[in-house]
C-alpha cells in the first residue's frame, strides 16, 4: 500500500520482508468486513485440503489440470496430432504416446497427491494401467464422462462422479451451487440473477444460497459494494449461505456471464 502518514516517504510503497515462520499481525482500521472474515476462514480451510490432480484422457490427446481449493488450473497438455491431421492410431502408437505422457504424469504429482482420470472412452482405463506399470501409487479415480476436453473436467468436477477424491474441496461446492442455479434457469425454478433481482429477493429472505464472485464484494464503486454489503447481511441474517466463488474456472465464467452473481431461492419471487 501507499505510505499515506509519516515522518518521511509519504507517498512511497511500504515493503515487508516476511519468511517463512514468521508471525505477520494485520490490522484494518474499523475491523475486516464479515465478508473479508469468512473469505479467509474459507482460505484457511482449503489450504488445509490436499490438491488433486484431474487428467481428461482421450485416444489422441490428454489434458492435465491441477485442482486447488479455489481453482482449477492448466499444467500440461499433450497430443498424437500433427500437422493438422491425425496420427497414425494404431496400437503401438498409442501406446507409446501414453507411456510418454504417463511418464510427465508421475513427474508432476507425487504419490500421495490422488489423482481423477476421466474421459468418453476406455483410453482412460488404458493409461491407469500405464500408470500404475510405470510404478505410480497414487489414489487413483477413474470417471466416465460424456465429453471430452476441458468440459469433462467440469462435468466431473459438477457431477460428484469423482467425489471420494474431490468432495471436500471449496471449488466442488463453488461449481455445484452454480450449475444448480443454471439449471433453475434453464427449467423457470426458483432463482435470481443480476443485482436488483438478488437484491429484491434477499430483502424478502429468499435467499438460501448466494454465489458471488468475491471481487464484487470489493469494487472500486462504493454504491455497488455498499449494496452487495447489504444483501450478503440479509441472507446470512435469514441463515442464507454465501459463497464468494472463484471465477478461474468454467463454471466461474458462466458465473461473469450472469452478472457475477446468482441466488438459489427458497421460493420463486415474482
Amino acid at each position: 500500500g501507499v505510505i499515506s502518514e509519516a515522518k518521511i516517504d509519504i507517498g512511497s510503497h511500504h515493503t515487508h520482508l516476511v519468511s517463512p515462520g514468521d508471525e505477520v499481525e494485520i490490522s484494518f482500521e474499523g475491523g475486516l468486513p464479515d465478508v473479508d472474515r469468512e473469505l479467509i476462514k474459507s482460505a484457511l480451510a482449503a489450504g488445509t485440503q490436499p490438491k488433486a490432480g484431474l487428467l481428461v484422457v482421450e485416444n489422441d490427446e490428454v489434458l492435465i489440470f491441477e485442482v486447488s481449493g479455489h481453482g482449477i488450473r492448466d499444467l500440461s497438455s499433450f497430443s498424437m496430432r500433427g500437422g493438422g491431421k491425425r496420427a497414425d492410431d494404431s496400437t503401438g502408437v498409442r501406446r507409446g504416446f501414453f507411456e510418454r505422457v504417463a511418464r510427465e504424469t508421475k513427474m508432476v504429482f507425487p504419490d500421495q497427491m490422488p489423482l481423477v482420470i476421466c474421459g468418453p472412452g476406455m483410453a482412460r482405463e488404458q493409461f491407469e494401467g500405464m500408470l500404475r506399470a510405470i510404478g505410480a501409487e497414487n489414489q487413483i479415480h477413474n470417471v466416465a464422462t460424456s465429453i471430452g476436453g476441458r468440459a469433462a473436467a467440469n462435468e466431473v468436477l459438477a457431477g460428484g462422479a469423482a467425489d471420494a477424491v474431490l468432495g471436500e474441496h471449496e471449488l466442488v461446492r463453488q461449481v455445484r451451487a452454480i450449475e444448480d442455479g443454471l439449471t433453475r434457469i434453464s427449467t423457470n425454478g426458483a432463482v435470481s440473477y443480476g443485482l436488483n433481482a438478488i437484491e429484491d429477493a434477499a430483502e424478502q429472505g429468499a435467499v438460501e444460497v448466494l454465489v458471488v464472485d468475491a471481487s464484487l464484494l470489493r469494487s472500486d464503486d462504493r454504491e455497488i459494494r455498499s449494496r452487495w454489503d447489504g444483501i450478503t447481511t440479509a441472507v446470512t441474517t435469514n441463515r442464507g449461505d454465501v459463497i464468494q466463488a472463484s471465477v478461474d474456472h468454467d463454471a466461474g465464467q458462466q458465473l461473469l456471464g450472469m452478472g457475477g452473481a446468482i441466488a438459489l431461492l427458497r421460493w420463486k419471487v415474482d
